[in-house]
Order: C-alpha cells, then sequence, then structure tokens
C-alpha cells in the first residue's frame, strides 16, 4: 500500500519542475497538464500543492504578459487561421489559464476547506493582476475582470451545499470598492439566472447562502469613504465605480432581485431583521420594498410583526402613505402574543408605533381595550408587561382616559360595546366601553399583578412606567423570585386542635382525639 506521504513528497517534486520548466522554456508548454492535472487529485495534500503552483505559475505569466490578450478565439481556430507562432503560444497557454479558473471554482466546493479557501484566495489573486495587466479590451480606460470575478461569484453560491464558511473569508475582499461594485453586479445576475430556471420554486441552501453573501456587503455612506480601490485608475473619479450612487444602484437591484422570489420562512426573519439598519439607508429608492413588505406581512407570525417594521421606517422617515398600518398592526393582537419567543420585540415595537401623541384617540382607546381583553387570559409574565403598557397608553393620550373614569356615563353597564371581532378600529367602539378587565385583575391569585392592576384606582403619574425591566420577564424567573422571599408576617394557629377536623364543639373530636 502507497504511503500518503511519500505520494505527497514525489508530487510536490514533480509540480516544483514542471513550474520551473513551463517558466523556463516555451518549449516545455506542455508539461502545464503536469500540474493541472493534479488539480483533481484525491489527496488534500497534493491538490493544494497543485493550486500553491498554479498560483505562481499564471501569476508570473499575467505578470510578464505571456497570455493572449483580447476577444480569445477557439483553440482550433488558432491553429488553422494565419496566426503567428508568438499568438499561437499565448491563445494555448490562455485556454489553460482558462481551464486552471474553471477547475479552481470547482475547487471551492470540495469537501476540504483548506482547498476551498486556497482554491478562493488564488482566483483572487487572478482577478488582481488580471485587473492589472488585463486580457480583455473595451471601450473603457480601466478594466476589470468580470468574467473571473462572476466565476468566483457562482462558486460562493452553490445551489445544494452550504457554503457560509468560506462566505465569511470572502469578507476581507470586500472592503475594496471596485471589488464590491462588481460582485454586487454579479450576483444580481446570477440570481437572476438561478432563480429563473428554479421557476418560482424556492431554492432554500442557494437562497441562504444568496443572503450570506450578500447581507455581509459593507456599504459606505459617503461617497468620501471610498478610497480602497483594488487596482487604481488615473482617472478614477470619472469612472462609476468612484460614484456612490452607482454603487447604490447595484446595491438596489441586487437586493430587489433577491427579494422578489419567495423565501424560506426563516430568510423572511433574517431579511427583515437588518432591513431597516443595514439596506434601506444604501437604496436610492426605499419605496421601492413596499412590495417585499406587503408580501411578507402575508405570511403571518413574526414576520408579519418584523414586515411592519419595515413599513412604518418608510412612514417615518421616506414620506410612503400606507393608510392600513394600524389596521394591520392591530389585527396582529391576538392571545398568542403572550405566549411566542419574540413577544418582548413585538412589545417593543407596538410601544414605538404607539408613542406618536398625534394618533387619535378612538385608534389608542381600541388598542388598549383589545389588549385588555386578551389580558384576562394572559399568563402573569404577560400581564406584567400589558398592563404598565396601557397605563403609560393613557399617559400619552389622556382623552382615553374615560376608559377609566367616565363621570358622566351611567353607574353600570349591562353589557361591553366594545366589538372585540371588529378589525376596523375605528368601528370598534372601544371609547364607549371601560376597562373592566384591568379592574378583574385586581383579584389576580398573583400578587404582583394584582398589585399592578390597582394601578389605575389612583391618578396615574406624568413619568412613563419603564417597561425594560418586565420585557425579558418569564414565569421562570417570577416562580424563582417567589419562592426566594420571605415572607414578614407568618400567621399561627391560636386555637388547640382538639379533633379530627380541629373544631372544639365537634362531634367527632369526642371519639377522634389527638393526645
Amino acid at each position: 500500500m502507497a504511503d500518503p506521504r511519500a505520494e505527497a513528497s514525489a508530487a510536490e517534486a514533480t509540480l516544483g519542475a514542471s513550474l520551473e520548466a513551463v517558466l523556463g522554456s516555451r518549449s516545455s508548454a506542455n508539461r502545464v497538464f503536469e500540474i493541472l492535472e493534479l488539480l483533481q487529485a484525491e489527496q488534500k495534500e497534493i491538490v493544494l500543492c497543485s493550486i500553491r503552483t498554479c498560483s505562481r505559475l499564471f501569476g508570473a505569466l499575467l505578470e510578464r504578459g505571456e497570455l493572449f490578450v483580447g476577444k480569445l478565439p477557439p483553440e482550433e481556430q488558432s491553429l488553422q487561421e494565419g496566426y503567428s507562432a508568438e499568438d499561437k503560444y499565448k491563445i494555448w497557454m490562455r485556454h489553460r489559464y482558462n481551464s486552471c479558473a474553471n477547475c479552481l471554482g470547482e475547487l471551492m466546493g470540495h469537501k476540504s476547506f483548506q482547498v476551498q479557501e486556497s482554491a478562493l484566495c488564488t482566483l483572487m489573486k487572478f482577478v488582481e493582476l488580471e485587473a492589472k495587466h488585463p486580457l480583455v479590451k473595451n471601450e473603457w480606460r480601466f478594466n476589470f475582470p468580470r468574467e473571473l470575478l462572476k466565476l468566483v461569484v457562482d462558486s460562493l453560491i452553490p445551489t445544494e451545499e452550504n457554503s457560509s464558511l468560506l462566505i465569511s473569508r470572502f469578507q476581507e475582499y470586500l472592503e475594496h470598492d471596485d471589488v464590491r461594485f462588481f460582485i454586487m453586479k454579479s450576483v444580481a445576475e446570477n440570481i437572476g439566472s438561478v432563480m429563473e430556471k428554479a421557476k418560482k420554486v424556492p431554492l432554500p441552501v442557494y437562497q441562504k447562502n444568496a443572503f450570506a453573501l450578500i447581507s455581509s456587503i459593507p456599504m459606505p455612506s459617503k461617497e468620501s469613504e471610498m478610497k480602497n480601490f483594488l487596482v487604481r485608475n488615473t482617472n478614477q473619479e470619472e469612472w462609476n465605480v468612484s460614484k456612490l450612487k452607482e454603487h447604490r444602484r447595484a446595491f438596489e437591484r441586487m437586493w430587489l432581485g433577491f427579494l422578489k422570489h419567495k423565501l424560506p420562512g426563516s430568510l423572511y426573519k433574517k431579511v427583515l431583521v437588518i432591513l431597516h439598519d443595514s439596506i434601506l439607508p444604501h437604496m436610492n429608492e426605499p419605496t421601492l420594498m413596499i412590495d417585499f413588505l406587503t408580501v411578507a406581512y402575508d405570511v403571518g407570525g413574526a414576520i408579519s410583526l418584523l414586515a411592519l417594521n419595515g413599513l412604518f421606517v418608510l412612514i417615518l422617515h421616506h414620506n410612503l402613505e400606507y393608510p392600513d398600518f394600524y389596521k394591520k398592526l392591530y389585527s396582529l393582537l391576538d392571545p398568542s402574543i403572550f405566549h411566542v419567543r419574540y413577544r418582548a420585540r413585538f412589545f417593543r415595537s407596538l410601544d414605538l408605533f404607539l408613542s406618536s401623541s398625534h394618533l387619535p384617540a378612538y385608534l389608542v382607546a381600541a388598542f388598549a381595550k383589545r389588549l385588555a381583553r386578551l389580558a384576562l387570559t394572559a399568563p402573569p409574565d404577560g400581564l406584567l408587561i400589558v398592563i404598565p403598557f396601557i397605563c403609560n397608553l393613557f399617559r400619552r393620550h389622556p382623552s382615553c382616559k374615560v376608559l377609566i373614569h367616565r363621570p358622566e356615563g351611567p353607574a353600570e353597564m349591562s353589557e361591553d360595546p366594545y366589538l372585540m371581532g371588529e378589525e376596523e378600529p375605528s368601528k370598534s367602539r372601544a371609547l364607549e366601553s371601560s376597562l373592566w378587565e384591568i379592574q378583574t385583575l385586581q383579584s389576580h391569585y398573583h400578587p404582583d399583578v394584582a398589585k399592578a392592576a390597582a394601578a389605575i384606582n389612583t391618578p396615574l403619574s406624568e413619568m412613563e412606567d419603564d417597561l425594560s425591566e418586565v420585557l425579558e420577564l418569564t414565569a421562570y424567573e417570577i416562580f424563582d423570585r417567589d419562592i426566594k422571599k420571605e415572607a414578614k408576617d407568618i400567621p399561627l394557629e391560636f386555637q388547640q386542635v382538639r379533633g379530627l377536623f380541629g373544631k372544639k364543639d365537634d362531634i367527632f373530636a369526642e371519639y377522634f382525639t389527638l393526645e
């Protein structure tokens, strides 16, 4: 049985000799196949050595200008037509270079991360060298190897394998403004091509890979920040890559292309969480996200809440008119809000959405009343959030205090006029009702809840209650806190027990006495 170490050592010697021969004399050019062949080896060490050799070989050829420049003719055509010996060599070697690049792209999906990383770094080295020694000619004064970068992008976001680790390794290259610009363009093209072939069928692994890449792209906020280019050009200021507006256009096109396709549920959440901080500020027209947010709202649950958060940002900062916003928010208030994992986020967002003092009284009253009704079946940890939350609403909107005290109203109501099933807050008749639910909670079995509910019996202070302490409170924490309490007053039995049932003149005491 062959020794793997001996095989690796022999392969390394062969690669070194082949490299020296190819670079030393064009008559030995065919030995490049010995180098390319070992890229397909089974042993990881041999593959890594072959990648390093390819890096040195084609890096040197690029710097020496020994690869064909211009539109590359087919290899067979170059042999038939009247090309010079010099051009025939460069065309032939350029085809070998392309084969190497394609093989490196495939190796970015290798089972070994070390091989993946080495292949990625070698391709990005070629990107830099091609940018400095262009292999294509066009009308631009500045040439960037878009095709090679496209190969990198295609290999970074495969359809079946998770590549998040390799994408995180790629982060350092995204710091270059020109690389980032063309990466965004290539990603947009890739997503359009792959998802078009999928014909509206979600591709969870591919979409997660694409999200991992595009969500990690660091966007500059000012044009003056764009100074880090992989390749400098004398007319840099005249080139699109140096324009922030062009970067934002590419960024916008990339994200809109990604979001127009149906996403897996977990991705909806991830996108919506970063939307207002990492996506909207870098778009030329943030209101173009309205279609995505509307679709996301219809998904339900936490995704609906997060979608409303994005809509709220558009309304607040980008003058979006969305008249159904509060109606949709109102419809999210159901018993599940006290039991879901995102409860704290929900109430933080709800508090933000209802923070304006310019909201109409009927709307605030509807939210307060609906929350109060839901509180009747809520757990103690949920009640310790919702009761001070309702009290804060009354502090912001004094006109809603008629739900607590109505001086000119009837002493009693035969029935509650509030319509719990009404979807439109303005038609719920909340302002005609009262918060009898909170008064009911004053008899709650848990003393902390009863004490919180009793706050409506006295005039509310002007200072709002701080909800931050109770938003993350759990039932386990309440229970743990209760069992650690030390009782101050301990009731003692003052009447001696005489019988089975402990009553003084009980008939059973005559027969069942405790000695």
